[in-house]
């Protein structure tokens, strides 16, 4: 039987898919595409060239907000799509998650010091990918309370159980691993969008994920925790084009992940397990 928790994950994330979606008094979805020249690897020392095109919804409803982004993630050939392929891996990343504010939900107030109020997150994380070494197809639930700041913009920043599972194939050996489970580990994770103006608008958005490690891996080996800082400063460009506020946005990102997935970049993994990643960044709004 599954713990509490991850049931109310389960739950929580099945009721707000189909209970909010057609309530909402605010949204904002945008596509999007970003690009770089050093994504890093587990286990791979080369500098990857990546593309990436996303697809980013977030809304508002009575009782909170719901938040989905999915990423394909094209590399180039030196992060391959199999042993010996010529051809760079591809692969599908999508982020859920939902927050019920407490204040909104019980009427009361939540507001004390720099906070303007308190939720509850529950969600999920997936992804499958076709490349050399792991083909990943990754599952995870996670559910905690978040502290939402009082700040220009937003500023959420939450402590989540994260259950995480992978079921890998190495196209090298030509073994699949079956599911595994990792032990449950926390999550501490901000997220922001501040608009600020400095002659032109400008806003600073990302996201910062500390993992704790999560136990032994599928082969045996220790994991260790992981530092994702994902952060990037966007230019509102929509007046020069004739088209509304923050329509058309162009900027720069910088991705730093130390120990990528639990990959200890000390071990076996390499530098490989650290990105250090400057990007450019294009989104569409509508």
């Amino acid at each position: 039987m599954m713990p509490a928790l991850r049931r109310l994950a389960v739950l929580a994330t099945v009721a707000t898919c189909s209970l909010t979606t057609h309530a909402a008094e605010w949204s904002d979805t945008s596509i999007g595409y970003r690009f770089g020249t050093s994504f890093a690897e587990p286990f791979n020392p080369q500098d990857i060239r990546k593309n990436i095109l996303n697809l980013n919804h977030a809304s508002g409803y009575k009782y909170g907000s719901n938040f989905f982004n999915a990423d394909l993630l094209l590399s180039d050939s030196k992060d391959p799509s199999s042993a010996g392929a010529t051809s760079g891996a591809h692969e599908v990343y999508v982020v859920y998650r939902h927050t019920l504010d407490l204040g909104k939900a019980t009427g009361g107030s939540f507001k004390f010091g720099p906070v303007r109020g308190m939720g509850l997150t529950a969600g999920f994380d997936f992804n499958t990918k076709t490349d050399a070494g792991y083909n990943s197809k990754k599952r995870m639930l996670v559910a905690g309370p978040t502290l939402m700041l009082d700040v220009p913009g937003f500023l959420n920043v939450s402590l989540l159980a994260l259950w995480e599972s992978n079921a890998p194939y190495s196209t090298f050996s030509r073994v699949a691993t079956p599911r595994y489970r990792y032990d449950t580990h926390a999550m501490l994770t901000a997220a922001w969008g501040i608009p600020f103006n400095v002659g032109i608008p400008l806003s600073f958005e990302g996201f910062f994920n500390y993992i704790a490690s999560k136990g032994r891996n599928e082969f045996g080996g220790g994991t260790a925790p992981e530092t994702n800082l994902d952060m990037q400063v966007m230019y509102d460009m929509s007046g020069l084009l004739g088209a509304g506020k923050n329509t058309f946005k162009l900027g720069l990102e910088y991705q730093y992940w130390k120990n990528k997935f639990g990959n200890d970049a000390s071990g076996p993994a390499g530098s490989g397990a650290t990105a250090k990643t400057p990007m450019i960044r294009a989104e569409y709004h509508f």
